[in-house]
């Protein structure tokens, strides 16, 4: 199955690499996406940018798996809004779907134009336990600044049958029960109106395809089901 896959916030496409490699050993065809803003360093990139480097993507495959990591979840999930009958399903990594008219990730300053990597001291805790120093030393300087209009670009969904698309969440420094407690209390509004939703454990901080390349790989090939199949989920 092709796969795209999409790196969260201030990481370049190079950041899937070895779970690319899984995947390519697992039968599948990885397609690690460039974003505009991101692998090109264009400050003035747009969320709607880089959506329509997505799409792209999608259109120029035959029914991939979309997989976003963190804030990219939120990418992942427009592009089963925008092409609901073209993907097989989302895998949505160490995120949620956010809901529409909300800001993409306005999560820090932004400082000329661009909201640049805060480095680890907001992460402290289980997002980085598994990060040694040198790892930590090698993620921060793959770091791209993300320009303050994909930061700031405004969430909009149009398509319900979004709600249809598989979906997948692999949790790697929560827990699958942190979802229902999280879905329990109406905190994720998008996933309560899921169809086929399966919640996968990995034993990890919030960069998986650094520190468990292998088991993410297997993961999302869990989801896409066996090679050259289309991938199902369940309710769990």
């Amino acid at each position: 199955m092709d796969i795209v896959l999409i790196a969260g916030l201030w990481m370049p496409a190079t950041v899937w690499a070895d779970t690319a490699t899984g995947l390519e050993t697992l039968g599948h065809r990885p397609i690690p996406l460039e974003l505009p803003g991101v692998d090109d360093a264009l400050t003035s990139a747009s969320l709607d940018d880089q959506l329509t480097a997505a799409l792209r993507a999608v259109d120029t495959t035959d029914r991939p798996l979309v997989v976003g990591h963190s804030a990219a979840s939120t990418l992942a999930w427009l592009v089963a809004d925008r092409r609901p009958e073209s993907v097989a399903g989302v895998v949505m990594i160490g995120g949620f779907p956010t809901e529409s008219g909300s800001s993409y990730a306005a999560f820090f300053d932004i400082d000329d134009g661009v909201m640049a990597f805060p480095g680890w001291e907001p992460f402290e805790g289980p997002d980085a336990a598994d990060l040694d120093g040198p790892t930590r030393d090698r993620l921060a300087a793959l770091a791209v600044p993300v320009p303050a209009a994909v930061a700031n670009g405004r969430v909009a969904y149009s398509d319900d049958r979004r709600f249809t698309v598989p979906l997948t969440i692999v949790c790697p420094e929560f827990n699958p029960d942190d979802v229902r407690s999280l879905m329990a209390d109406d905190q994720i509004p998008e996933l309560a109106r899921v169809d086929h939703l399966d919640l996968l454990d990995i034993d990890s901080g919030h960069w998986p395809m650094i520190t468990r390349a292998d088991g993410l790989a297997r993961l999302i090939a869990t989801a896409a089901g066996p090679a050259g199949s289309t991938g199902q989920g369940g309710r769990s």
